[in-house]
């Protein structure tokens, strides 16, 4: 799937482990990725990979991601509070973030492109279509869109 020689690192924060494992057959066993993902579990561990703290202090380890796909609804710090860290952060506001939630409230909708989200997704149910639209979301930004630091 990916053209580029180079492979971008996708960190995906979400605290459902169901989720997590169907996103990763999804995005290597359907959609073909080659691409590095890297798990975090809720918005503070999120961040602490982003500024390379405590466990995640390796970049070798821990390289910085081309794309996130955040959960709203976390523990500890929901995605609403780290869209909003990532966002005001120069460092980290040109990574694309892309909302993959169960909520479907338009004021989520709303909020989230307010603090700066590239993307909305309401997760889908079926394994299926998840593997169709992770196969959109990656074909879309690592072959169409240009992206600094590319």
């Amino acid at each position: 799937m990916q053209n580029s020689t180079k492979s971008i690192t996708i960190l995906m924060a979400d605290d459902d482990e169901d989720d997590r494992m169907m996103t990763k057959e999804a995005l290597e066993e359907e959609a073909r990725l080659r691409n590095t993902l890297r798990f975090v579990e809720d918005g503070e561990e999120l961040m602490d990979y982003l500024h390379h703290r405590g466990k995640y202090s390796s970049t070798a380890d821990y390289p910085r991601p081309g794309l996130i796909l955040l959960d709203l609804n976390m523990p500890r710090k929901d995605g609403r509070e780290a869209l909003r860290e990532i966002k005001s952060d120069p460092d980290l506001r040109h990574i694309p973030v892309v909302v993959m939630t169960t909520s479907k409230a338009e004021e989520d909708i709303y909020r989230s492109y307010d603090l700066g989200v590239n993307s909305f997704i309401k997760k889908p149910v079926s394994f299926e279509r998840l593997a169709e639209v992770l196969r959109e979301v990656t074909r879309y930004w690592f072959e169409i869109v240009e992206l600094p630091g590319r």
